[in-house]
């Protein structure tokens, strides 16, 4: 398959790397431990973490980096206190221009299909709730570690949404395809304690120190296995998922603007907008 080779052909030897630097205008914070050579990448686009394409442009950036600078492992983690990622920016959507919404779903693409394919391995330290896209980046992760008391899941149901292909691609790909079924078609969001019962994380922790301790634990893992091996290895299992968004990515684009430029659809996110605005008095 073209994925496949193309994953094939961006294998690099694996050695440490001690660095700290920032991506961008500080939406993405990329630091590296000089012992261990796993990176902490942290989203901080306060308050909530709301992906929009400058957020996902950076993280595509700093992927690019880690995978040139032939990072030993990344962990995807928050700066905020009680949320991962709360999805999708619903700005990006609500009475969009054509060309800009576009640009802003194939950034997504290409951040699903960087992280979902890299060639190092990759944790999720979810501090947070996890909704949707925030759902989305932590299962494109190898392992994923949650902190208690919070929600994750692909809830788009509940708001009148079809998760795309892909997003379901990546929760069979995590959970059993049974769980997936049900959980997508009702938009469930699990509480920490049920994602573990049906594998869609791996591992509770107490608090973000704990959850970035569990997810570091994890590379520890591959310390005697051949890197090389361990990477053809992923590329493979995951190679016919990122194939599949590759040679439909401009009809998914299509797809998507057809969607959200539905009046039904652009009326709903209006009332959804205006429902936030109440709440937070403004």
């Amino acid at each position: 398959m073209m994925a496949l080779r193309n994953l094939l052909k961006s294998a690099k030897p694996i050695h440490n790397l001690a660095r700290c630097y920032s991506a961008g205008a500080k939406l993405v914070d990329v630091k590296v431990n000089d012992q261990n050579g796993v990176a902490t990448v942290t989203m901080q686009r306060m308050p909530v973490n709301s992906l929009n394409y400058d957020l996902l442009s950076q993280l595509v950036d700093a992927i690019d980096d880690l995978e040139n600078n032939k990072t030993r492992g990344m962990i995807l983690t928050s700066a905020s206190n009680t949320v991962f990622s709360a999805g999708l920016d619903i700005m990006e959507m609500y009475k969009p221009q054509e060309e800009k919404c576009k640009k802003f779903w194939t950034t997504l693409q290409d951040t699903w299909l960087k992280l979902y394919g890299s060639s190092f391995p990759t944790a999720a330290a979810i501090n947070g709730h996890s909704p949707a896209g925030g759902c989305l980046l932590s299962m494109c992760c190898e392992y994923r570690v949650m902190v208690n008391n919070f929600t994750i899941g692909l809830n788009e149901t509940q708001l009148g949404i079809v998760a795309p292909k892909w997003f379901i691609a990546s929760m069979q790909n995590t959970m059993s395809k049974r769980d997936a079924e049900i959980a997508l078609t009702s938009g469930r969001l699990f509480t920490t304690e049920e994602a573990l019962k049906v594998g869609l994380v791996d591992e509770i922790a107490s608090d973000k120190e704990d959850a970035l301790a569990k997810a570091e634990k994890f590379f520890a893992r591959f310390a005697k296995v051949n890197p090389l091996a361990r990477q053809l290895t992923k590329a493979s299992l995951r190679g016919e998922d990122l194939q599949d968004l590759l040679d439909n990515k401009e009809t998914d684009v299509d797809l998507f603007w057809f969607s959200v430029s539905q009046p039904m659809v652009q009326k709903s996110l209006d009332k959804y907008i205006e429902a936030l605005k109440k709440k937070s008095g403004k």
